[in-house]
């Protein structure tokens, strides 16, 4: 498999995991109080960021939106973990994930 494929699909994967974590209650409230979901969409994140981080090495015209601040969240959970706030990683997931997702998926149809 074409690494840029592979990269794609792997960002397709995180982004469906995250769906399914929030799926039982897609709610501000219960993401707030849940440390493990917290966790979980955090360590998807950093996946969708690295992914990312590689494919703008292989393709730096890749058409994904914010790519670059896609790439600096990653670092800022991984590296500002102590600086992370809910209500950003929230919002992360509810206005920008969805555009990613159909970039993504438009990339790999291209392909």
């Amino acid at each position: 498999m074409d690494r840029k494929i592979k990269l794609l699909n792997d960002i397709l994967l995180c982004i469906g995991n995250i769906e399914n974590y929030l799926k039982a209650d897609k709610s501000f409230n219960n993401y707030e109080s849940n440390s493990l979901l917290q966790d979980a969409v955090e360590r998807n994140l950093i996946t969708i960021g690295e992914a990312t981080n590689v494919l703008l090495k292989i393709d730096p015209s890749i058409r994904i939106s914010d790519s670059r601040k896609i790439v600096n969240a990653r670092n800022r959970l991984t590296h500002g973990y102590d600086e992370i706030d809910a209500t950003q990683i929230w919002s992360i997931v509810v206005k920008y994930m969805p555009i990613l997702k159909m970039e993504v998926e438009e990339l790999i149809k291209e392909s």
